[in-house]
């Protein structure tokens, strides 16, 4: 049971309602909660520079804002049973305390927390990320299977117990993608019915990835998601401009560049990425909007993979367009 006592009142819950954090650091709050055991390396932002956001799925799809997964041996589980269990003289938990020691210390069906069954398996429990909780999502709290043993070897007939998949599916929550910022000719300030050059060169963004490892008992999965440039799409700011091409979508070069850099000659050729603005931005901008989608792939344990749904990721840049001055004589 977890237990959140507050203005001396009592919260109980059965094991896999527990309240959980899912950092990744393995450190534990004041015997109440437990962080998630996974570990995320790689491109998962973490404050570096040049790095912004995660990316927004292209679909309905979501990853899992709860789960299962292992967490202790027999002996554990019986001091974290303990400690939730600290509140002796609260009111109206006595009988929901008098079920679960039938269930795990009675022999209804587990005895003692299974510690004759110690080094055989290990008891798993739910995890939750704690923003998307904080945020009211209803997913987030959607694990409410009690702690359950798994035999060392076994896959819980759980969903959302952690797979190779499950980890790849968390992995993509974590990814931090580049900040989308194209590169601009004429920069900033552009002229109307001026093709506007736009493009993003490979060495400024490409393939980033993450990988999800859980090492638990006789639990050792892991699963790497990457994510893959595939191309720009360039929204004006205003009805009032054309896109080139027209769709606005600009697709990825052979070498992994987007668009095409301006140079001297080129100012009679129409941009393979780009934009023409049709009215003047007056004494204000127009809010260009550059966004890249992102193919997304996964490897793991066991030769597992596949494909995740693409996502995107875009930065918002400010444009000045001014009429081109003409002189009547």
């Amino acid at each position: 049971m977890c237990v959140l006592s507050t203005s001396g009142t009592a919260l109980a819950k059965d094991p896999g309602g527990s309240q959980f954090d899912v950092e990744g650091s393995n450190s534990a709050d004041g015997g109440r909660t437990l962080e998630s055991r996974i570990v995320f390396t790689g491109a998962t932002g973490g404050g570096e520079e040049g790095n912004s956001g995660g990316f927004t799925p292209t679909s309905d799809w979501s990853p899992p804002a709860c789960w299962y997964e292992p967490k202790w041996t027999p002996a554990e589980f019986a001091d974290e049973f303990r400690k939730r269990w600290d509140i002796p003289h609260a009111s109206g938990v006595g009988e929901a305390y008098q079920l679960s020691q039938d269930h795990y210390i009675n022999g209804e069906p587990y005895k003692d927390f299974n510690k004759k069954e110690t080094g055989k398996g290990i008891w798993w429990d739910s995890v939750r990320d704690e923003k998307r909780a904080e945020a009211g999502d209803p997913a987030a709290f959607a694990c409410d299977t009690k702690t359950f043993w798994v035999e060392n070897g076994d896959t819980p007939n759980v969903e959302n117990a952690v797979t190779p998949e499950v980890l790849a599916q968390l992995a993509y929550a974590r990814i931090k993608v580049p900040d989308t910022s194209v590169t601009l000719a004429p920069a900033n300030t552009t002229k109307v019915n001026l093709p506007t050059w736009a493009w993003l060169d490979k060495a400024k963004f490409g393939e980033v990835s993450v990988t999800a490892s859980l090492a638990v008992g006789g639990v050792n999965i892991q699963a790497t998601t990457t994510a893959t440039p595939v191309s720009l799409s360039l929204e004006p700011g205003t009805p009032d401009a054309e896109t080139y091409p027209a769709s606005g979508e600009c697709t990825i070069n052979a070498d992994d560049s987007i668009g095409e850099p301006y140079a001297k000659g080129k100012a009679d050729q129409t941009p393979p990425c780009g934009i023409k603005y049709l009215r003047s931005s007056g004494d204000g901008t127009y809010s260009l909007q550059a966004t890249i989608t992102w193919d997304v792939t996964w490897t793991g344990t066991g030769a597992a993979g596949g494909k995740l749904p693409s996502g995107t990721f875009g930065n918002d840049q400010a444009v000045t367009v001014q009429e081109i001055q003409s002189v009547n004589r």
